[in-house]
């Protein structure tokens, strides 16, 4: 089977982590490859995610490199026998890979905490929001692509109502609440919308309000989803041209510390929907 030209962020995560095992026991991919009875060239690939990597092959390797912590090799060994299609998948070739990306990390989270200063986190949108927000200072958007891509992110909200949902925290910004994108009809089903999913279980909806004292993190708008094990945390990153998926040891601490120094300004969960409903009814 051919090298894949466009791995997915999964797949490129999982060669990264084998390349991280590797490079903690002090091996060399050449060395590495000789052990596991592949090509260097054939190592390369499997590192960066063009080729895939069966379970057995993962706890080979797992072996040589002297790795000790079994939940991490399990979870990668999980990782690497993923048969099942995301729904996600029905987009490809019509949405923007990173865009799925974000979708598959959604899904195979087990906690997530989002940070919108001057948004709606985008599972908590409602249609006409996320109308709003596509087709501003954009006069020649496509219209099939358009419904695609509000389509698309209707579904992703899912997969906080299915059977097995993550953890879900919000932290939103007053800012993001006041702004009326759309007009004031669609501002009130936004509000309302965010109450109504703050109810669900695991769900949970903090508000920064404009007099919290000494916030300074009006440049970041994120989400930090958790993995199986720490070690298979992601820090997603919005950005104007797109998102990053970041995952280093350094990168990782940074953030949750972000979010820790965050959620020392917001408001309990309970203020915070009394806070929203006092905004909607001015509407």
């Amino acid at each position: 089977m051919p090298p894949r030209s466009n791995p997915t962020a999964r797949q490129e995560r999982l060669g990264a982590e084998l390349r991280k095992m590797r490079e903690r026991a002090g091996m060399t991919a050449r060395e590495a490859a000789g052990r596991l009875g592949v090509s260097p060239m054939q190592m390369s690939h499997m590192e960066v995610g063009r080729i895939g990597v069966s379970a057995e092959r993962l706890r080979t390797l797992a072996d040589h490199y002297c790795c000790a912590d079994r939940a991490l090799v399990d979870a990668l060994a999980a990782m690497a026998t993923e048969r099942v299609r995301g729904w996600w998948e029905d987009y490809r070739g019509t949405l923007a890979p990173m865009s799925l990306d974000l979708a598959a990390m959604e899904w195979h989270s087990r906690r997530m905490r989002a940070l919108q200063v001057v948004h709606i986190p985008g599972l908590l949108q409602v249609e006409p929001y996320m109308r709003a927000l596509f087709t501003y200072a954009r006069l020649n958007h496509a219209s099939d692509h358009l419904e695609a891509v509000i389509d698309f992110r209707l579904r992703r909200r899912n997969v906080l109502e299915r059977d097995d949902p993550p953890e879900f925290t919000a932290i939103i910004h007053e800012a993001a609440l006041l702004m009326r994108v759309g007009d004031r009809k669609a501002a009130r089903e936004q509000l309302e919308h965010i109450l109504e999913t703050s109810e669900l279980p695991g769900v949970t909806v903090c508000v920064v309000p404009f007099s919290a004292e000494g916030f300074a993190g009006m440049g970041y708008a994120m989400t930090y989803a958790a993995g199986p094990v720490p070690q298979l945390d992601t820090a997603q990153i919005d950005h104007f041209h797109g998102i990053d998926f970041l995952h280093t040891e350094a990168q990782l601490e940074h953030y949750r510390a972000l979010l820790r120094t965050v959620e020392s300004s917001a408001m309990s969960a309970e203020d915070s929907r009394a806070f929203i409903h006092r905004i909607a009814r001015e509407l």
